[in-house]
């Protein structure tokens, strides 16, 4: 495990992306989610730019709610966070366990919401339990033509079967989760590799080529994109609005 809590090369330990306004309470509660057995990135302030938030490839969204922040405050910290999320898990920790606090959470989007103060034995084990829903609902991944099924690890294209390894399967189904939405290649080192260093190697470049042959090739339109500066993204559909064409 690295020091800042990410799972090493190799580990398939569950990412949680989290975020606290307070360094001190992101890194207790980052050490409670870790001995609890998944890996953790804590994120930096929205306020210097959604960027590294939407480029993260994590399985669940943990946010912190200070306690006296305005209710139209949270309402739309909530909601954002709801937005970055997109299908993937949203919990939101608030600093003062109140009933008022968790219905505002709820109604921006949340899939949990709780006072992490004293309760961080049932914040992991919620964590928990959200996780496997959302393991078992994402059984089937996919829009339009491509179908992922996330148990058998089995990828379909227009009813044809496509076969491929382990890292090529991880990758198509990161991607998948945010449809439209370009990756980093750092993102993706993290979710697939799960290392937060540059290796110096082509391994993502490589792996994308070979999953491009797969979905793409004898298809008529292409899926995966590279999106000059920003990375790969998944095109589900033909034709979606504001997604630039595919780079050579």
């Amino acid at each position: 495990m690295h020091p800042s809590g990410m799972a090493a090369e190799g580990d398939t330990k569950l990412l949680v992306a989290l975020y606290h306004p307070e360094p001190a309470v992101a890194a207790r509660i980052a050490a409670a989610v870790v001995a609890a057995g998944y890996a953790v990135d804590v994120l930096p302030d929205p306020d210097a730019g959604l960027r590294p938030w939407l480029g993260q490839c994590f399985d669940l969204l943990l946010l912190g709610s200070p306690a006296g922040v305005a209710a139209p405050d949270a309402l739309a910290a909530v909601r954002l966070a709801r937005s970055v999320a997109g299908r993937r898990p949203l919990f939101v920790l608030t600093d003062r366990d109140s009933r008022d606090a968790r219905l505002t959470a709820l109604s921006g989007g949340a899939d949990d919401a709780l006072g992490w103060r004293g309760n961080l034995p049932e914040v992991t084990a919620r964590i928990a339990a959200l996780l496997r829903r959302s393991l078992m609902a994402a059984g089937q991944l996919g829009a339009g033509d491509l179908r992922i099924d996330l148990i058998d690890r089995r990828v379909e294209r227009a009813g044809q079967l496509i076969r491929m390894p382990q890292r090529e399967f991880d990758l198509l189904a990161h991607l998948a989760r945010v449809p439209g939405r370009p990756m980093s290649r750092a993102a993706l080192l993290k979710a697939v590799w799960r290392i937060d260093f540059d290796p110096g190697t082509n391994r993502v470049e490589v792996h994308v080529a070979r999953l491009r042959a797969k979905i793409d090739r004898g298809f008529d339109w292409p899926m995966l994109h590279t999106i000059k500066g920003e990375g790969y993204a998944l095109r589900p559909h033909r034709g979606v609005p504001g997604l630039p064409a595919r780079q050579p």
